[in-house]
């Protein structure tokens, strides 16, 4: 289903609507284990955190995920300014020969890692003018996503939770009106926990999806990620199909009660 069904990002076409972090795992070659299982395309890299090439003494997480097989997706986790997220995107840009895509995340708290919307909209105003492509993790509010959008922004990713909370999809009417008004594509980011939370937001009519806890914290991440590679899939194809009308104290029966046969009088 999704070789038919593409995801187009910043003009370029992925296959899989799963977007996968890196970190949290116990070391790289898990890491890479993961990543395959979910048949992710585009895999998310916090910059600050995760060693590809800054530290030439250390391992590099590119020599386990290529970027000849991946795209890399550079991100300003642990940025609390939006002077700290534009310079980290810049030093990405060095690191990865020019590359634009890239992930904005402004944090405004360390205890609930909810984004700072100013400063948000600050720095996706930098990076856009500086010839970045911009994805943003920010808030459920329709107002500041549509604001986001207008700025140039090529993808907007509101939380559904808390940032490795795995509470789920707890605001779904929100996430519909940022869906509806949205040109281009919304994807759920932060807050998924299991399989079904990934079903749900994709039956929304979520673009797609991304996360790390929910698997990286998974008892065997490797069987979680192939879980949420199919819960992704299926939540997809549910909402290209279109389920049937919720109805309220009334029922139909699936087998039809036309030419039933009347017993004698």
């Amino acid at each position: 289903m999704n070789h038919s069904d593409p995801f187009t990002l910043a003009g370029r076409t992925y296959s899989s609507r799963l977007l996968v972090g890196t970190g949290k795992y116990k070391d790289f070659d898990e890491t890479r284990q993961a990543i395959q299982a979910s048949g992710a395309e585009i895999i998310t890299v916090a910059i600050r955190r995760t060693n590809i090439g800054q530290n030439t003494n250390e391992p590099s997480l590119l020599d386990y995920l290529p970027p000849s097989q991946y795209t890399i997706l550079p991100n300003t986790a642990g940025c609390y300014t939006a002077e700290d997220a534009v310079r980290t995107l810049r030093l990405a840009r060095e690191l990865l020969d020019g590359h634009t895509l890239v992930k904005l995340e402004v944090l405004g708290d360390q205890g609930n890692l909810f984004p700072n919307m100013p400063a948000t909209l600050e720095a996706a105003k930098t990076l856009v003018k500086d010839g970045f492509e911009v994805m943003v993790y920010c808030t459920d509010d329709p107002i500041q996503c549509r604001m986001l959008e207008d700025i140039g922004c090529v993808a907007i990713m509101p939380l559904a939770s808390l940032i490795g909370s795995g509470m789920g999809i707890l605001n779904p009417w929100n996430l519909r009106l940022i869906i509806d008004q949205s040109s281009v594509p919304v994807l759920v980011d932060a807050g998924v926990g299991t399989a079904s939370d990934a079903a749900i937001a994709m039956e929304l009519g979520c673009d797609a999806i991304l996360m790390n806890t929910a698997i990286a914290g998974a008892k065997n991440p490797v069987l979680m990620a192939s879980a949420m590679n199919l819960a992704v899939m299926a939540g997809r194809s549910a909402y290209l199909a279109g389920r049937v009308p919720r109805k309220f104290y009334s029922a139909d029966p699936s087998s039809p009660t036309e030419g039933l046969l009347q017993p004698k009088s």
